[in-house]
């Protein structure tokens, strides 16, 4: 089971986006990287072609490595670490290893 998942709040920890906290896109498990709304923005030249009229330099979000992210917990408003509990129906959930909330 992944700790991070689409639609949860990250902060990022290390790199030039440091502080920052977004929404997570989505998430490459076989490259251990996920896409996070707003980080790791980089320039890209695009060619003119029939679907891109335009053409020209266009921002966009790359991905980011699992360990330079962690996720956000509300309650505490600070990254946290992930954990598991398994409930007696033997159902894992996702919990904060700081306030004990389910994630």
């Amino acid at each position: 089971m992944l700790r991070i998942k689409k639609n949860d709040i990250v902060m990022v920890t290390s790199g030039k986006d440091k502080g920052k906290t977004g929404k997570v896109l989505h998430v490459y498990t076989q490259k251990s990287r996920v896409l996070v709304e707003g980080i790791n923005r980089v320039k890209k030249h695009m060619r003119r072609t029939q679907e891109n009229q335009q053409g020209g330099i266009v921002e966009m979000e790359r991905p980011i490595s699992f360990s330079n992210v962690m996720y956000y917990c509300k309650n505490c408003n600070r990254p946290i670490r992930v954990g598991f509990s398994v409930a007696k129906d033997k159902v894992k959930a996702r919990i904060c290893k700081r306030c004990k909330q389910t994630l």
